[in-house]
């Protein structure tokens, strides 16, 4: 068989005999872990696009030797291999019928830097936003920032040819590739770097697979060099096909040829990349337009000024962020209802130099009408919000309810910017013609269009709606002198037009240029050439379906149980590292297993009978891939999609232990309030007792971790000091407010509840409690005891709705319990005008104080500056209302305050405490946390808002967290800080 005809060969299915033996000999011959089980092909299964195919085992390499070996045998079985990053690829690049090699877990290193002359060198795992974060200390950062920067890998980064928002001042990915040592698919080992015309022809002669791989590419040089100059599209802006324009470069490099090959030509071990200088300050100018073709139509003019960016977002988008609680506040400073907002960055060296910019840009456009007043925006934090906008922009589109969704097929077509008005308005006259609209966020400058098209994949109708738009795009494409990728590459998605596009010369080129590479067709088969019809491995399709389940909880706001699944659409936003809280166990595992992703992709494939069946929804298997889901809710508000991962969990759960049983310490930590109440009575002989053999006998029993220690129960509840001891103090003018005295308040740390008594009155407030109350039920719902926590609902909201109905404030100082009344009762007790009610009316006691202090409630606070406090916000006080109010009470208090920074501390509950999560425990709270708290002065206060994180602290640091209101109580006049004396409480700085 001739190379050229064993590119085009078909790839055969491998038998399982094959595969078992394949298996086998890796398990013994490499270090890093080997997964041929059904769930692992599960979760490879899918990336960021609309497509799904099981690959037939997954291998995670420690070492190169690992990659080697992998090679080396997948070849003596005749198994293809797609190796692959963080699998946010868009076009399905990393789905395929073939062995997996993910490089993200272990081979994610700077091997080498070097400041002077601006390189660094990488293995291939690494995530861009990771590598920059190290650059940044050098005032250096890698060029290209596409937008799923945060997860993405460098390998990823290289096979798509990556760019994003700045590419008219950086080029692509391939501009700054310098040289790639890889393995190609028959294991020989190679360095590819720019060559001299004299060494190219020196080493083309060699009898070497370097030299057999020179000569050849010479050889297509040589037949199709005229060719690609006069038929190779013109625009820049390029991710389509194979980088054919390398092959006649002046200055020949074949490591740029990997660039844009989605990983079907060589695996790359190590890249070296070229490196620019971070920008000393940047401005941003926001353009709101009632017209997108008219905006399109500025784009040049407004090139003229010389921007280092300009992004567009549309009306579907900038609406679409408004209604998601993660984002809306970040572009609360755009007002109206523009059909389309222009972000227009400019670089500087100052303030004065960036507004200089900016009115020179306002200059240039005068005469032309904005939809609002331009902004300028020099501020970093809200720039940083825009840009964050900006690049969840996918996500936030996806987060559109319903089966039509804004589908990735024609959302990377790229065409010259003088042409950019002209593709727009005839783009929505295509999907017009199809009965369904188009959402648009673009790299306008590079006239890189993301479009998305509003299409149903779950019907006939749809697939077929996908592919009349795709091909009507690619003929645009063509005519306006563009391809129908900048960024995103070919995939599964666009890979079987590249015939169109490029021309049969160029396409017979492309497959010559994939055998001298890889002549057994080994990598990544099916991709840029030979590629399947895109209607084919649909992730959803016309045969698509689900089976119904009857749900405890309401998912009426979903659209159903399987919608809220199916919201994950795999972008794997919840893969990102060293930011934000989503997903905590994945920062500490880096394991696929361990995402939010995989765990939607567990449920949807079990519902929908894809690769698992329905019977593998309450298979223990499916409840591993849930297990070290903390509940944390990042995921609501920072997934851009906002995937509810902790209440689809608790329903999950309600079903799994219906079928195996509810374990007695799911039980017994579910219902910690009635064993808190039976324990209070004898509180000191239960103390005894927890700190005896005895009571470590029952850590064992019950699955606690030795090393924790459980929260002492108080001598005197809360409640009793509340009825017995507590005097009020003022006279109550600002009316009553309702302090709801959560579990571990009322029982374990009572000085939290009495220090919100004081500052409460203080401010001038009445406070009552209401006896009789039940457990929020936060705890129950954690296990899956849903219908224990819904007899509580009932309890509390019966109890609780005279108060709200009167206007009368629901205060808690616990984020999980107060919060619960705001989030999981809308989904116990769906359609009640009373939880309704009780929702507005409830707030954590920082929150609601910031909200009068802003209405001229005045507290007497000590003239003397306060302590220094590091804060630190429970999840669900981040996932729901954010910590700013608390940050801003703690300032009208006196206090310097700095927010932790760090995510999830790693407790969640009794997650921490159990024995087989402590140790994933410790790791989640030592990835920021923990270090950030042992940076911390002597004197500094270090403030919570949670019992779990108090706890977490505590036990792995030695430091003595405190309640946020035991700091707010510590700050009042000695007159009135009596009120909270009896909490023992000593703020280290006063």
């Amino acid at each position: 068989m001739s190379i050229q005809a064993a590119s085009t060969a078909t790839m055969p299915a491998v038998d399982a005999d094959t595969l078992h033996t394949l298996e086998q000999e890796l398990r013994w011959r490499l270090d890093g872990e080997v997964r041929f089980d059904l769930y692992s092909r599960m979760l490879y299964s899918t990336d960021a696009s609309n497509y799904q195919i099981e690959p037939y085992g997954v291998v995670i390499p420690k070492t190169y030797d690992d990659v080697r070996g992998t090679l080396e045998l997948a070849a003596k079985y005749g198994v293809p291999v797609i190796p692959r990053g963080g699998g946010s690829g868009l076009a399905g690049q990393a789905v395929g019928r073939a062995l997996i090699i993910d490089f993200s877990k272990y081979l994610n290193q700077i091997i080498d830097l070097d400041t002077t002359s601006h390189r660094v060198r990488v293995q291939p795992g690494i995530v861009l936003a990771q590598l920059n974060a190290k650059l940044r200390r050098h005032g250096l950062m890698f060029g290209p920032d596409p937008s799923s920067g945060d997860r993405a890998t460098i390998g990823g980064v290289v096979a798509n040819n990556s760019s994003g928002a700045h590419s008219i001042l950086y080029g692509m990915t391939s501009d700054h590739v310098i040289d790639a040592h890889v393995l190609l698919a028959d294991g020989h080992e190679l360095t590819l770097r720019e060559l001299s015309d004299e060494d190219l022809q020196h080493r083309a002669r060699l009898s070497t697979r370097e030299g057999q791989l020179l000569r050849d590419l010479l050889a297509l040089r040589e037949r199709y060099g005229e060719a690609i100059v006069r038929d190779y599209p013109r625009h820049w802006r390029r991710a389509s096909g194979y980088s054919l324009k390398e092959l006649i470069a002046e200055r020949f490099n074949p490591a740029r040829l990997l660039a844009s090959s989605e990983g079907t030509l060589a695996v790359g071990l190590e890249y070296t990349l070229n490196l620019v200088p971070r920008p000393k300050q940047t401005g941003l100018v926001l353009l709101q337009f009632d017209d997108l073709v008219a905006a399109m139509a500025l784009v040049p003019r407004m090139l003229e000024c010389e921007p280092s960016a300009i992004e567009l977002m549309d009306g579907m988008l900038i609406s679409l962020t408004r209604q998601q609680p993660g984002y809306a506040q970040k572009i609360a400073f755009i007002t109206g209802n523009a059909q389309a907002v222009l972000v227009v960055e400019f670089y500087g060296e100052s303030d004065a130099e960036l507004q200089d910019k900016a009115q020179r840009l306002l200059h240039h456009l005068a005469g032309v009408t904005f939809a609002e007043e331009p902004l300028v925006i020099l501020d970093p934090g809200r720039q940083a919000d825009v840009w964050a906008v900006r690049k969840a922009g996918l996500g936030l589109l996806m987060s559109v309810r319903g089966d039509a969704k804004p589908i990735p097929c024609i959302e990377d077509v790229s065409v010259p910017v003088e042409h950019l008005a002209e593709y727009v308005a005839e783009i929505n006259r295509l999907v017009a013609e199809h009965g369904t609209k188009a959402a648009f966020y673009a790299h306008a400058s590079a006239g890189c269009l993301h479009v998305r098209p509003l299409i149903n994949l779950k019907t006939l109708q749809g697939v077929q709606a996908m592919r009349a738009i795709t091909e009507g795009a690619a003929e645009l494409a063509v005519r306006f002198g563009g391809v129908m990728s900048g960024e995103h590459g070919d995939g599964l998605a666009r890979g079987e037009l590249n015939p169109r596009l490029f021309g049969p010369t160029l396409y017979q080129c492309m497959k010559e240029l994939k055998a001298t590479f890889d002549p057994q067709n080994l990598l990544n088969p099916g991709k840029i050439v030979d590629c399947p019809p895109m209607t084919e491995n649909l992730r959803y399709g016309p045969d698509y379906h689900t089976i119904d389940i009857k749900t405890h909880l309401s998912f009426e706001r979903e659209g159903g149980f399987a919608r809220a699944i199916e919201m994950c659409n795999g972008a794997a936003v919840c893969r990102k590292l060293g930011s934000g809280t989503m997903c905590p166990s994945y920062m500490a595992t880096r394991d696929e297993r361990d995402t939010t992703r995989a765990r939607a992709n567990a449920l949807r494939n079990a519902l929908a009978g894809r690769v698992l069946t329905p019977q593998h929804f309450t298979d223990k298997r499916t409840y591993e891939v849930l297990d070290l889901c903390l509940s944390c809710k990042a995921c609501k508000t920072e997934c851009p999609s906002s995937v509810d991962m902790a209440k689809i969990k608790t329903e999950f759960l309600a079903h799994y232990y219906a079928e195996h049983g509810t374990p007695l310490r799911a039980r017994l930590f579910g219902n910690i309030h009635a064993l808190n109440k039976l324990g209070a009575p004898v509180a000191p002989i239960a103390n005894l007792v927890l700190h005896s053999p005895l009571g470590n006998l029952g850590k064992r029993l019950i699955g606690v971790h030795p090393a924790r220690s459980l929260p002492h129960l108080a001598r005197q509840p809360f409640d009793a000091w509340f009825r017995n001891v507590h005097i009020p103090r003022g006279d109550g003018t600002r009316g009553p407010v309702v302090y709801f005295h959560d579990t571990f308040t009322t029982y374990n740390y009572p000085e939290i509840g009495r220090a919100a008594v004081a500052v409460l009155e203080t401010a001038g407030y009445r406070v009552i409690l209401v006896e009789r109350r039940a457990c929020c039920g936060r705890p129950m719902l954690s296990k899956g005891l849903v219908e224990q926590a819904r007899t509580n609902a009932r309890k509390n909201v019966a109890l609780l709705a005279p108060y709200a109905r009167a206007g009368i404030p629901i205060v808690g100082t616990e984020p999980s319990c107060i919060l619960t009344f705001r989030d999981e009762y809308r989904d116990l007790l769906p359609n009640s005008p009373d939880v309704e009610l009780i929702a507005s009316q409830s707030f954590m006691i920082d929150e609601f104080l910031a909200r009068e202090l802003q209405h001229g409630v005045q507290l007497p606070w000590k003239a003397e500056a306060g302590p220094h406090v590091l804060f630190h916000g429970h999840c669900h006080q981040k996932a729901l209302i954010g910590v700013g109010p608390t940050l801003q009470v703690l300032r009208a208090a006196g206090c310097t305050v700095e927010e932790s920074g760090a995510g999830c501390c790693g407790m969640a509950g009794s997650f921490g405490y159990e024995t087989e999560h402590y140790e994933i425990s410790r790791k989640i709270g030592a990835e920021r946390l923990f270090p950030k708290v042992a940076a911390q002065a002597p004197d500094t206060v270090i403030a919570v808002a949670g019992v779990s994180c108090r706890e977490q602290i505590a036990h792995f640091t030695g430091r003595r967290p405190v309640h946020v209101v035991e700091v707010l109580a510590s700050r009042l006049e000695p007159a009135v800080q009596s009120a909270a004396e009896p909490t023992g409480v000593a703020l280290a700085a006063e």
